[in-house]
């Protein structure tokens, strides 16, 4: 009896601690294996929370899906409207009304530094062709509201059922309706993008020169990847995210190389990629190492076990 007394205390002290733990890491986390969506390991999520600039995955992902779907050139400029400049946070690339960039260089600007002005104008010159194509189901819309609509068109695609976008940036409005997603929301979201080998191209960048028209001039500017650890352990993406609602905020995609058999006479090759979402850490950076030496860990024990698709613990 006594011995059993004493187990129950230990199990809940680890429980207790690794609850603490897992607070300290992040607000809310989860690994998957992409390929089949297995969920390795989650903490809360499926709680509503702010995700910041995570957001701009959906937006840039709106703007290949609209590129691939009309056969437009994403080396096409664009002018930036003065609506883009009231979007709110930083400028990077200290853009001004009536300058032209690329829709190419305005995602590579959204996703590397996370640029809400780029964010903005693409939102606006994606929605004014959404807007002419929608007719009478979008017409009392704006060109950015019709973006939106779009975003979250997708996130119902997606089945991302605790999703709300009200903006293509991700910055929290002072009043109305507040965005809103989950980790797990975020994984499903990643699990799209991450499967568009253009999507993949652009986050797999550290560094990127773009090109501004401005008054008969062509400016140059060598965006950097906010995403420190890109390039170490398979990670090749994907997305940064920070404000004072949402905390820091990351995910990542790692790849390492695929698993090979011979079956008699057939070659079997199994892909190794996993991705981790954290929401609301203090340090994205330190949480994100740490657990996606997790979630590599979890895998390589999943797949010792044969792979079985029953959700993880969480």
């Amino acid at each position: 009896m006594l011995n059993s007394v004493r187990l129950s205390i230990l199990l809940g002290l680890a429980i207790f601690f690794t609850a603490v733990a897992r607070s300290q890491t992040a607000s809310a986390y989860i690994l998957i294996d992409h390929t089949s969506g297995h969920v390795l390991e989650s903490y809360k999520a499926d709680e509503k929370r702010p995700i910041a600039s995570l957001t701009k995955i959906a937006t840039a992902k709106v703007v290949l899906d609209w590129a691939a779907k009309t056969g437009s050139d994403l080396a096409q400029f664009v002018a930036i409207p003065a609506q883009a400049l009231n979007s709110g946070g930083i400028n990077p690339m200290g853009l001004q009304p009536g300058d032209e960039v690329s829709y190419r260089d305005l995602i590579y600007a959204a996703l590397l530094q996370s640029d809400n002005t780029a964010a903005t104008a693409l939102a606006y010159a994606v929605g004014e062709s959404l807007r002419a194509q929608g007719g009478s189901a979008v017409s009392d819309l704006g060109p950015a509201e019709t973006f939106v609509s779009q975003m979250n068109a997708l996130a119902r695609q997606l089945r991302m059922e605790r999703t709300l976008f009200v903006n293509p940036h991700g910055l929290e409005p002072q009043r109305g309706l507040q965005p809103y997603s989950t980790a797990a929301d975020v994984a499903k979201l990643t699990v799209y993008a991450v499967g568009d080998p253009g999507f993949r191209f652009y986050v797999s960048q550290k560094e990127r020169k773009v090109a501004i028209r401005r008054g008969g001039q062509v400016l140059g500017y060598l965006l950097r990847n906010t995403n420190e650890l890109l390039g170490s352990n398979g990670v090749d993406g994907v997305k940064t995210g920070t404000t004072a609602k949402a905390g820091q905020c990351i995910v990542l995609s790692s790849q390492h190389e695929p698993e090979i058999k011979q079956d008699g006479g057939t070659t079997l090759v199994t892909p190794r990629r996993v991705d981790v979402v954290i929401l609301g850490s203090a340090d994205r950076i330190s949480a994100a190492s740490q657990l996606l030496g997790r979630a590599w860990g979890l895998y390589e024990q999943w797949a010792a076990a044969g792979r079985p698709l029953t959700e993880a613990k969480r």
